[in-house]
């Protein structure tokens, strides 16, 4: 029972540890991805003008959207150079909830048109060596222009450029945090000479509204030409893979507890060589065989309910201890969160309670044949 126990106890922590990582990613994702995105579904942008736009924001459920152009850009600070990724967003993208989770620390502000402002992802102010404190430092941005107009003897001809003031930085997750600068929209699009084209629309769903019901109207509204991909459907990848890794866990764990059931093998199969005798006392007074293996497949079932039992409560106990005092801590100092996340989900009880009893019964059901198998004649 010990053991059953042991092992269900450890399956609990482990799926919900998984659950809880799951869940920080979506958190994390979802402070700095929109609730709902629209891309095109061919090609890298979009034409979009103010009536168009004016339609999508009159869908029902539709409370904020911002238009995003998006590109790659060489990045230089104080003779520092990187190359980024350069979000330009209207000025409502703020208003969407943003870095809600992770770390942020700064002006929350894109600054005016005349005196435009950058938002670093911290890896990028790190690689840059971005002091915020010095306002005489700018942020220049180098973007390559069109083959077309690079006919020139002139080096200076063939890339546009223009400056930012770095006013904030925020830490979400390191594939954001060492590629983002988020920008005002008109400077993105001027730089980058996009006119009215747009790499991606972001939604923010109205409260009373549900992510998957306006994003059916989008669709509907939009039709097969762009996607509208929910926060989970934009990093599909990740959570998959981490999907993948707790069912992998859960195989390989209930895999150990299946050989540790072994002992509840042999210790019913040595109590029916024990108890032979008193098997054939029980058989001579009239006990049928199904009744002796039932007495066995009884005691295997007593033992699994008994340590699936335990081992639940105990489980559910130490997450609970984990969440509210971070017993066991990740070690690292620059961690969005201190200790390991974790989360408490139902179901995972129920398909732990199937495996833990169906290989206990499985474990008993051999012994529980031979005890029923007992002679008679010979033992008496």
């Amino acid at each position: 029972m010990v053991g059953v126990a042991v092992g269900t106890m450890a399956l609990v922590i482990v799926m919900s540890v998984f659950n809880g990582l799951e869940d920080l990613i979506r958190g994390l994702f979802a402070s700095f991805d929109a609730e709902l995105k629209i891309e095109a579904s061919v090609g890298k942008s979009f034409e979009v003008d103010d009536s168009w736009l004016g339609q999508i924001r009159a869908i029902e459920g539709v409370e904020i959207l911002t238009e995003v152009i998006e590109d790659n850009a060489l990045l230089d600070y104080n003779g520092n150079q990187q190359v980024g990724t350069i979000k330009g967003v209207s000025d409502n993208f703020l208003e969407q909830n943003r870095f809600q989770q992770g770390y942020y620390w700064g002006d929350t502000t894109l600054g005016t048109d005349l005196r435009p402002a950058a938002i670093l992802g911290r890896g990028v102010g790190f690689f840059l060596s971005v002091n915020l404190k010095d306002v005489n430092v700018p942020l220049k941005v180098f973007y390559p222009k069109a083959p077309r107009s690079a006919a020139t003897l002139d080096p200076s001809q063939l890339y546009a450029s223009a400056v930012l003031e770095p006013v904030a930085f925020f830490s979400v997750d390191r594939q954001f945090d060492d590629e983002y600068v988020i920008a005002p929209l008109n400077f993105t699009r001027d730089l980058l000479n996009y006119g009215n084209k747009r790499t991606s629309l972001e939604v923010k769903v109205a409260e009373g509204y549900t992510v998957g019901s306006v994003q059916k109207a989008l669709k509907a509204h939009l039709g097969e030409s762009f996607t509208v991909k929910n926060t989970d459907e934009q990093h599909a990848g990740l959570l998959r893979t981490v999907k993948l890794e707790k069912l992998f866990v859960f195989l390989t764990l209930t895999f150990i507890l299946a050989i540790a059931s072994f002992n509840i093998f042999f210790s019913l199969s040595m109590l029916a060589i024990e108890k032979k005798k008193d098997i054939a006392v029980l058989k001579a007074m009239g006990a049928p065989d199904k009744l002796i293996q039932r007495i066995f497949l009884k005691q295997g079932a007593l033992i699994a309910l008994s340590g699936a039992l335990v081992g639940l409560v105990l489980g559910y106990l130490i997450c609970l201890a984990q969440q509210y005092f971070g017993l066991v801590s990740l070690g690292i100092s620059s961690a969005v969160v201190d200790a390991y996340p974790v989360k408490v989900v139902w179901t995972d009880f129920i398909w732990i309670s199937i495996s833990v009893i169906s290989i206990t019964l499985l474990a008993s059901w051999r012994p529980a044949y031979i005890a029923s198998r007992v002679n008679t004649v010979t033992e008496l």
